[in-house]
């Protein structure tokens, strides 16, 4: 009997110790083709199959979690989950709190959309997502920012004629484009060294094992195939 206890305790902390060793990958689910949610209230998008892709290559066992924009950063430092992938821009700021992968996509760019012509573009109303780069570029160029808890809200504002454009990651708006409801505007923009996983810094370890599968999927090509299937066959790739 005192065995048989023994071995009941022991499985249970190697069952204790398994579940500890599931990474939780946070993610917003509201920013297509990144990230969002299908009909099934599951994540979906370039992201949920990359890091599906990741775990497996690092042999991690991991699972989704969903967390607003505007608190993803706050919500790792405090452990909700351990891994942000949610096309989150490689910055300077950024790395000041977190500690950056490797980029999972090249240098991309940033572009405007507008449902006419002639918009002024550093004198209108420019609606954008907060706590984003282009939030932070609408306010140095001098333009009015309309500042929106998700892309979709910002994509709204433009599209009601709340705003007089947007400004996002041009991957977002290729979609709403090709759908005719709006129209590039301006010129493309380069603000981002690419998008990368965050970590707390005191996990340089499993910060370690996401870039050796990083660095997996694009010596085999697979990153590009993702990238181009879901983010579109003119989206920069790595070389």
């Amino acid at each position: 009997m005192k065995k048989l206890i023994l071995t009941a305790a022991s499985l249970a902390l190697l069952a204790g110790a398994a579940s500890a060793e599931t990474v939780r990958l946070g993610t917003e689910g509201a920013y297509p083709p990144y990230n969002y949610l299908n009909d099934d209230g599951e994540v979906d998008g370039f992201e949920r199959v990359l890091g599906d892709e990741l775990c497996k290559r690092a042999e991690l066992d991991c699972e989704w979690v969903t967390n607003d924009w505007d608190s993803i950063i706050p919500n790792l430092l405090s452990g909700n989950y351990d891994v942000i992938i949610a096309g989150m821009s490689i910055t300077e700021e950024r790395a000041e709190k977190v500690d950056f992968s490797q980029n999972y996509t090249p240098p991309s760019y940033s572009s405007y959309a507008a449902t006419a012509e002639g918009v002024d573009l550093e004198g209108g109303v420019i609606a954008a997502q907060s706590s984003t780069i282009q939030s932070q570029h609408v306010v140095d160029t001098g333009a009015t920012l309309l500042e929106f808890p998700s892309f979709e809200d910002s994509l709204a504002a433009m599209l009601s004629g709340e705003a007089d454009a947007v400004f996002a990651d041009k991957d977002t708006l290729v979609p709403v484009v090709e759908e005719g409801t709006a129209m590039f505007a301006g010129d493309d923009i380069a603000l981002s060294v690419g998008i990368g996983m965050a970590f707390r810094k005191s996990d340089p370890e499993l910060r370690e094992k996401f870039d050796a599968a990083i660095a997996s999927v694009k010596a085999d090509g697979t990153l590009n195939e993702m990238i181009k299937e879901y983010l579109g066959e003119d989206s920069p790739v790595f070389e």
